[in-house]
């Protein structure tokens, strides 16, 4: 029982009341949370909003609040290389560790190398598949789009542009959210308590038979009259606030995106383009089966289903992620994931490709990002003016070591510079007269090229300064 009057006599050493009286309050104590400051007015939930707080990777471990966007270049630079990743997995002993990998992985494993052994018309091949693929908005179509929004004063015709393009995004996103769905559903009845999961399972069942059939009305009333009330229902019930939470946040997301890409929808946001006199002259009478032609026959989507590296890519990772390879395997693999979606960020107005291969006996990994705008002339009103082409590319070459190069393109002006390790350092006046007269032979003017030794690796921001500018980027207050 508490001492509350203090009839006894203190221990010595251990009066809590001196004690107290001898710490001073300050801000800056880390033994105290959240105490007063009367500089600035503090949160009750000790949430800062302030810039120089990081995130929750960083040496703080607090959450950002402020920006979205400021984040996101955080998490980039933290982000490990995916270069080096891959090189661990790729370059080193073909595998990340030999014992402890599962049939399964060894597998996938060996067809994804497999395919690393390309020739020089094989190489081009893949380069123009990852451009195609990586790149969603292209052909005559959106070209059209994208000059109309640069050129056009009216805020309804961009509004209009850009939800036809939102509602094309997820359309081809279709068969990529169903899938979603169905492994957000499966993991649901497994967090949920077995009588409720029973009946969510027969439901996810009758979804995937929706799916099978390509009959995404059915599929959608199904979704919101039965899977989404019953959802409701439990949780109204059960007060869960546990996983199940996050889980139907996640799927609530995914069928707007899916409701977002129908067919009606497409059609509906088309016919609100054709509605604006100024892009009726320049669809030219576009038809609504014309334009469906169009997209199921866009390189994007024909990319996509012929992309075989990066779906045994996938595979291999899916194998490694359910802890069938090891530790150490399934860290690589959580990385080369993690690395994947910070470069593919919207936040990011580069193209990201990577180009893993085994030339001449020798194994390769290349990352390649582009920046097809660098002066964004469109915008500015040159449109006569070619267009400065940006390139970064980062080697690993067996045997050789780890190459940075910049590449700027304009018409058939190139300027290069590369740094390059140790090892080839020492030979950097022959490289460079060689690269010029490769230039040359291909038709191409070296304005300047140059060849020195690496001090550091660069960074994406240093190369693309693009990214950082408040008209390429989104700063979205949460």
């Amino acid at each position: 029982m508490p001492n509350l009057l203090g009839v006894t006599n203190p221990v010595p050493g251990h009066d809590s009341a001196n004690i107290n009286r001898n710490l001073p309050i300050s801000p800056n104590d880390p033994r105290i949370q959240n105490a007063p400051d009367p500089s600035r007015v503090s949160r009750p939930d000790n949430r800062s909003e302030r810039q120089d707080q990081g995130d929750s990777t960083g040496p703080g471990g607090a959450l950002r609040y402020d920006s979205n966007f400021q984040t996101f270049l955080q998490k980039l630079a933290n982000t490990p290389q995916l270069s080096e990743t891959l090189t661990r997995i790729l370059l080193g002993e073909r595998s990340v560790v030999s014992s402890g990998i599962g049939e399964g992985v060894s597998t996938e494993m060996a067809a994804l190398l497999k395919m690393l052994q390309m020739s020089e018309g094989e190489l081009l091949q893949f380069m123009q598949q990852q451009t195609a693929s990586g790149s969603r908005f292209n052909g005559a179509l959106f070209t059209l789009l994208r000059e109309a929004y640069s050129q056009s004063q009216s805020e309804g015709i961009r509004n209009d542009i850009l939800q036809f393009l939102k509602r094309y995004s997820d359309f081809t996103s279709s068969d990529h959210i169903e899938g979603n769905l169905m492994r957000t559903l499966t993991q649901l009845t497994r967090a949920i308590p077995a009588s409720y999961g029973s009946q969510l399972l027969n439901m996810a069942q009758q979804l995937g038979e929706r799916f099978a059939q390509k009959d995404q009305g059915g599929a959608l009333k199904l979704l919101q009259n039965a899977i989404l009330p019953f959802l409701a229902s439990y949780t109204e019930k059960t007060h869960d606030m546990g996983l199940s939470r996050s889980l139907i946040s996640l799927l609530a997301l995914d069928i707007s995106r899916y409701e977002n890409g129908t067919r009606e929808g497409l059609l509906q946001a088309f016919r609100q383009l054709n509605g604006h006199a100024a892009l009726r002259a320049r669809l030219g009478g576009l038809s609504d089966e014309a334009l469906f032609r169009l997209i199921e026959n866009s390189t994007f989507v024909r990319a996509g289903q012929e992309d075989q590296f990066a779906n045994q890519l996938a595979k291999a990772a899916s194998w490694a992620m359910r802890g069938q390879g090891g530790a150490e395997m399934q860290d690589a693999f959580r990385q080369i994931v993690s690395a994947f979606l910070v470069n593919e960020s919207v936040y990011m107005p580069l193209n990201h490709m990577i180009i893993p291969m085994e030339w001449a006996g020798k194994l390769m990994f290349s990352e390649l990002w582009v920046d097809p705008d660098t002066e964004d002339n469109m915008r500015r009103g040159r449109n006569t003016q070619d267009n400065t082409i940006r390139f970064l590319f980062k080697v690993d070459i067996q045997g050789l070591g780890f190459f940075d190069m910049v590449m700027a393109s304009r018409g058939d002006a190139v300027e290069l510079q590369v740094f390059c390790p140790d090892t080839v350092a020492p030979f950097a006046q022959k490289v460079q007269g060689d690269l010029s007269q490769i230039l040359k032979d291909n038709g191409l003017k070296p304005n300047g090229v140059s060849v020195r030794r690496m001090e550091k690796p660069l960074t994406i921001s240093s190369v693309f300064p693009k990214i950082f500018e408040g008209e390429n980027s989104v700063n979205v207050k949460v």
